[in-house]
Order: C-alpha cells, then sequence, then structure tokens
C-alpha cells in the first residue's frame, strides 16, 4: 500500500508537483490555460499591492524577500512622517525642509522606483507568457506597462520634484544664522524690486516691513512709499557710521535710491556683507519703524509673473480701471474693475501701471498682490504645482532666512491666516514722505502693534469662550440701544487708519 503523500506515477504528477510548490503559483507547466491566465495576472497585482510578494510565492524568494524588508521599511518611514506630521507639522516642515533629507528621499524614491520596475518585469516573467494565448499574452503586457508606468513613473515625477524643490531651497535659503523673536515678534522687510529696463540698476520699488506675533501669528504690515526723505539713522549702525548726517540730499536721497547707493559703494561696507543694498535698506526701515528687523524678503517684479503662472494665477477685486501700458510706451490694454482672475502677464501689470495713478497707488495694488498670494498660496495648491513652484522661484527671490526655520515659519503662516492683517501706508495724508514728524512713525508702528494685539488676545479669549459656552443652553439677551451721536469705537483706529482706508479703495485680494 503507498503512503498518502506519494505522487502518482500518471500524468497527474505535474499537477501535485504544482500544489506542492505553492498552490499552482510556482509552476505553470501543468495548469489549464484558465488557470496560467489567473496566475500570470495575479503575480502582477500582487507586485502592484505588495512589492516582492510574486516573487516569493513563484519561486525567486531571495528578490522577494530583499523587496519586501524595502517595502516594509519605506512604509514604516511614511507612517512615522505622517504621525509626524499630525503631532507637529512645524516640525515636520522643518525637518523635510533641509537640504540633506530632500537628498536622501530624492534617492529613496528613485531607487525603488527602479527596484519596483524590475519586479514587475520580473513578475511578468514569472507569469510565462510563452505558455499564454496570444490575446492574453497582449492584454498582461500591456497590463504590466500601465503598472509600470503609473507606479515607478510616479516616483520617478516624485523625485524630480523633490529634487526640483531641494536645488531651489538651496538657491533660496541661503542664511546661516538663525535669529530670535524680539520683544515677541518677528519683523520681516519685504522688498519688491523693480529693475525694468527704464531703471538704472535694481531699486525696491515697494517696501513694506512684516511684524508678526511669535506666539499668535497675528501680522501688521508696514508700508512705507519709496520717496520717503530725510532718513537718519540708528547710532551704532553701519549706515550711522558712513551716513553720520543722515541720507538727507532732498530729492536725489530716497529711501530706495538708498539700495542703488549702497550697491555702487560696497567696497565701503564691512567685508562679508552679502548685499549692501539690503543692509542699507533694512537699517534705514529699523530707524524709520524703531522695529529690529530679524530677516527680509526680495521678489523681483519682473519674474513675479512666472510665479503667479505657477499657482495658476490670482483672484483680485479690482475697483479702477488700469491700463497695461502708458508712460513711454503706448497703452495697448486694460485691466477692467470687478473681480478678475489674472495671469502673470497682468498680475505684474497691475502692480506696476503708472499711467494716471499716484505711486501710493500703486503701493496699494502691490500690496494686493502680494496678499493675495498669500492667501491663495495653499498648501493644497503648494503640492500639486510644487514642481512649477520650484522652478518659477530660482532666481525670482532672495531672502536670508535659514531653512533650519522653514518649520517655525510655516507653522507661524497657518496661524497667520487665522487672523486678519492690519495694515498702515505711510503716505499722504498720514504723513507727507518728504515731510514729516519722525515720532508719529514710531508711534503709529507700536499702537497699530499694540491693538493687534489686543484683537489677538480677544479673539483667543472668544474662542475659549464658545468652546465653553457650547455645553450650556444658550440664552438670547437683548442688544442695549446705541446713543444717538455715539459709534462703536475699533481698537485699531489709530492715525494711520486714514491712510489705509484710502488705499484699500484702490483694490482688494478677492475672497
Amino acid at each position: 500500500m503507498r503512503p498518502s503523500h506519494a505522487a502518482p506515477a500518471s500524468a497527474d504528477a505535474g499537477v501535485y508537483l504544482s500544489r506542492r510548490s505553492g498552490g499552482g503559483l510556482g509552476d505553470a507547466d501543468s495548469l489549464t490555460p484558465r488557470m496560467r491566465r489567473r496566475r500570470a495576472f495575479t503575480l502582477v497585482l500582487l507586485t502592484l499591492l505588495v512589492p516582492g510578494s510574486a516573487q516569493l510565492v513563484a519561486g525567486r524568494r531571495g528578490l522577494g524577500r530583499f523587496a519586501l524588508r524595502v517595502w516594509a521599511s519605506l512604509a514604516t518611514l511614511a507612517v512615522l512622517v505622517a504621525v509626524v506630521f499630525m503631532l507637529s507639522q512645524s516640525l515636520a516642515i522643518g525637518m523635510l525642509g533641509r537640504g540633506w533629507v530632500l537628498t536622501v528621499l530624492q534617492w529613496l524614491l528613485a531607487g525603488f522606483a527602479v527596484l519596483w520596475a524590475v519586479l514587475f518585469v520580473d513578475a511578468w516573467r514569472l507569469g510565462r507568457p510563452g505558455t499564454l494565448l496570444l490575446t492574453t499574452r497582449r492584454w498582461l503586457t500591456g497590463v504590466t506597462a500601465a503598472l509600470l508606468v503609473v507606479t515607478s513613473g510616479g516616483l520617478v515625477y516624485a523625485a524630480s520634484s523633490v529634487g526640483a524643490g531641494r536645488d531651489a531651497m538651496n538657491a533660496l535659503f541661503q542664511g546661516n544664522e538663525a535669529v530670535g523673536a524680539v520683544k515677541g515678534r518677528y519683523n520681516i522687510l519685504m522688498l519688491g524690486a523693480d529693475s525694468g529696463r527704464d531703471r538704472v540698476g535694481t531699486r525696491p520699488d515697494s517696501i513694506q516691513l512684516v511684524s508678526i506675533d511669535a506666539d499668535t501669528g497675528s501680522a501688521v504690515t508696514f508700508g512705507f512709499s519709496r520717496d520717503t526723505e530725510n532718513i537718519n539713522f540708528r547710532p551704532g549702525s553701519t549706515m550711522a557710521r558712513l551716513m553720520p548726517e543722515g541720507w538727507n540730499c532732498g530729492d536725489e536721497c530716497l529711501l530706495n535710491g538708498l539700495y542703488t547707493w549702497a550697491q555702487d559703494n560696497a567696497a565701503k561696507f564691512p567685508p562679508g556683507t552679502a548685499n549692501p543694498g539690503v543692509l542699507a535698506t533694512r537699517e534705514a526701515v529699523e530707524a524709520l519703524s524703531g522695529l529690529d528687523i530679524q530677516y527680509y524678503v526680495m521678489i523681483d517684479l519682473r519674474g513675479f509673473k512666472k510665479m503667479v503662472d505657477a499657482v495658476g494665477g490670482l483672484d483680485i477685486n479690482v475697483k479702477y480701471r488700469t491700463p497695461i501700458g502708458g508712460g513711454t510706451s503706448p497703452i495697448v490694454g486694460w485691466i477692467e474693475p470687478g473681480e478678475q482672475h489674472l495671469d502673470g502677464f497682468h498680475a505684474l501689470w497691475y502692480a506696476r501701471s503708472r499711467q494716471g495713478s499716484t505711486n501710493y497707488e500703486r503701493m496699494a495694488r502691490q500690496r494686493c498682490v502680494m496678499t493675495a498670494m498669500a492667501d491663495q498660496l495653499d498648501p493644497q495648491t503648494v503640492l500639486v504645482r510644487f514642481q512649477k513652484i520650484a522652478g518659477a522661484s530660482s532666481g525670482l527671490i532672495q531672502t536670508d532666512l535659514p531653512q533650519s526655520e522653514l518649520g517655525r515659519f510655516a507653522d507661524l503662516a497657518m496661524k497667520t491666516r487665522q487672523h486678519p492683517i492690519r495694515g498702515v501706508n505711510f503716505v499722504p495724508p498720514l504723513m507727507k514722505p518728504w515731510d514729516y514728524d519722525a515720532t508719529l512713525v514710531t508711534s503709529t508702528v507700536q499702537n497699530t502693534i499694540k491693538a493687534s494685539e489686543q484683537a489677538a488676545a480677544a479673539k483667543g479669549k472668544t474662542s475659549s469662550a464658545s468652546k465653553t459656552a457650547s455645553a450650556k443652553p444658550k440664552v438670547r439677551k437683548k442688544k442695549p440701544a446705541a446713543q444717538p451721536g455715539t459709534a462703536v469705537q475699533d481698537p485699531n483706529k489709530a492715525a494711520g487708519n486714514a491712510a489705509e482706508n484710502d488705499l484699500s479703495s484702490v483694490c482688494s485680494a478677492a475672497s
């Protein structure tokens, strides 16, 4: 009597061996055409779901074990990054914002793309296409090729995007020293540089100081006219040493002219000064505002249109008809009033158009464009258009913000979006840039910051109170009638609000 596990001596031996070697996936010789088709497609689908599993069940166990270990390691790493991101977005962004981390990530993605492609080709081979019917073979080859393109091709694209982002960040964030908050605030100088063909050298056409609360993220912007004169620098500053009498020579000594002067006299600045023009402008704005500036960001207005196109355009509520062209060139078109979706070309013209408008109106339009960019550059847009944005930012933006601070400022940016951005522009009727009281500027800055902090604190208390009250029955209270001749007082109503309201009538970022 034969043992129960012995193989039959007939043609059934092939089926027996197939079952003993892996349930029908290890050997295709003795299977029916239908089972061969099922086996071949199963191996390819296994490679899609769990890379390396097809090799394990079909005989190439060494390659299968290696692929499974790599797959498990990458999946674990992805889960850890996701957990860190949920616990602390700033920490996750800070980690992924380091150049060396992005380099490692790029090589991991590229390496696994190659490995996955090898696994798909091997799974196709293990499916024994030569034993399949012609139609089945064509379908198997087509499905394998499509999955290979989607998986490995997608990873190659992701690796390319990571590499572009790394190169852009390495070129952009060249600062080495992180600077802490001063009196609980970060003050960042925003410069819109205009290096057009009709200009001699590069000059900051738009000068904004953004002051951000380091805890709440509430932000205030202060706009300084490029025509501001009579600037006396802080004692002990570099510019006070170079210009002890100040930048005081009438119409020839305007705020935006400091940049050109400093670049032309770079040899007079301390050794190692990366950008004398930025240093001179920074110290001038520090003297005007009374605030210490930690970082700067300078955007080239000519290259700005590339960034607008990269993010898909900007939505702006235009209040007045704005010409395209004018001055030394003919007017070739108009940007009409109303809610407009502007591409890069039109957004740049809207920010720079001079015909029929004052410099102060141009300041308002430039601020609208920058605000629209900040409001509409959300995380989803960045992810979808990451490679275009990274490519557009090359040579467009300069800053001394170090990569190590990316996480902190990404967290601040998300907090800032939760608060209204207050702002004051130091232009008529608030002040005459050529004849002003310096104490009015510094006091307005302090009063506006104080009002912003009070509003953020009140919002925090209201939010806490609403959470507490949500668990209690709501009781309606009758509001007291307003007395004749009285009005509700806005805590931010300072001297600068007249100028701010004047400029806000020019345009606004569309909601």
